[in-house]
């Protein structure tokens, strides 16, 4: 008997990767900085720092905290605009040997749709990820992710703009997130990112303070990992297009979660601060277990844990 090694070439809308890894926007830069140490040929797409229509300087300083089994982050979009960014930024990122995925924000529905052509037009960019985590600049600050009606409205005019892929990153910090799922694959999304960070804070119990300057931020890392997987588990049953799963995914055993839950990928994130080879690490340890399952390909363990939806006592740990 001839042992086939297992496929790993993963399909999302029409971005086809050797690899079901991508790396985190914001957290693998460009590549660049991790090429000394990781062979970026073992990884699926790094997905780039979040662009805005705008230059923006970020938050004040601190705005990294350390946190058990964490990390909280509020860097504030920072980034030189869209128009540097194609002008002196793009033209370096096109000797990668893996995809790269462009990362939009955005303030206004304009805003999103403006820099989504623009971004999406080069041939650098082999797909485009939304970050609608972004506050509503026109009704009063309100985040587009946390709103179904407003994130369908970015997706469409983001939409407009390309016919590449276009992944939609949802926020878990929404009472509903499958309700949020299925307005953006109505308007267009090719895939959906779950999650983003979870809103959290920490005080400088001696100095009376909170330790972020901007007061609260994202918390990433493996504390977030079962809020992630339960995410990425109800929503898997409430669309039918491609789910890219993240949150605290540091081993294989993590990864394999995500995909057994309904991921048709992963985004790496906080891991790859603390270890550069975590990507190829889980690669060849996820092979190995396909391989030793008989399994084919990554397409045999996708949402083969997805059973159904527990009774609402169950998700409160309830034991009684």
């Amino acid at each position: 008997m001839v042992n086939v090694r297992p496929s790993l070439t993963t399909r999302i809308g029409q971005l086809e990767l050797a690899y079901p890894t991508l790396m985190g926007s914001g957290c693998y830069g460009t590549g660049e900085e991790f090429a000394p140490f990781a062979d970026l040929r073992k990884i699926g797409a790094i997905v780039l720092k979040s662009v805005t229509r705008l230059p923006r300087l970020g938050n004040p300083m601190p705005r990294i905290v350390h946190t058990s089994a964490g990390m909280l982050n509020a860097i504030g979009l920072q980034n030189p605009g869209i128009e540097w960014y194609l002008e002196r930024e793009l033209p370096k990122y096109s000797g990668r040997p893996c995809k790269l995925v462009g990362s939009v924000a955005g303030f206004s529905i304009d805003d999103y749709a403006y820099v989504t052509q623009r971004l999406a037009a080069r041939s650098e960019i082999a797909a485009i990820e939304l970050n609608v985590s972004c506050p509503n600049v026109a009704s009063e600050g309100e985040t587009f992710g946390c709103d179904p009606g407003l994130t369908a409205r970015v997706v469409r005019a983001a939409r407009a703009g390309t016919d590449k892929t276009l992944i939609v990153k949802l926020s878990p910090n929404v009472t509903d997130i499958c309700a949020v799922a299925r307005e953006a694959e109505a308007a267009g999304a090719d895939a959906l990112a779950v999650i983003n960070t979870v809103r959290g804070m920490a005080i400088d119990v001696e100095a009376w303070h909170p330790r972020l300057a901007n007061v609260s931020g994202g918390l990433s890392g493996p504390a977030i990992r079962p809020v992630a997987v339960l995410a990425v588990y109800e929503v898997a049953q409430a669309v039918k297009i491609p789910i890219v799963g993240q949150g605290g995914i540091e081993t294989v055993t993590d990864a394999l979660e995500f995909f057994l839950a309904g991921a048709s990928a992963i985004s790496i994130g906080t891991a790859n601060f603390t270890d550069p080879r975590v990507p190829e690490r889980i690669v060849a340890e996820l092979e190995a277990y396909l391989a030793r399952r008989g399994c084919a390909s990554i397409d045999a363990i996708v949402g083969k844990a997805n059973v159904g939806f527990a009774t609402p006592h169950q998700y409160e740990g309830d034991e009684g």
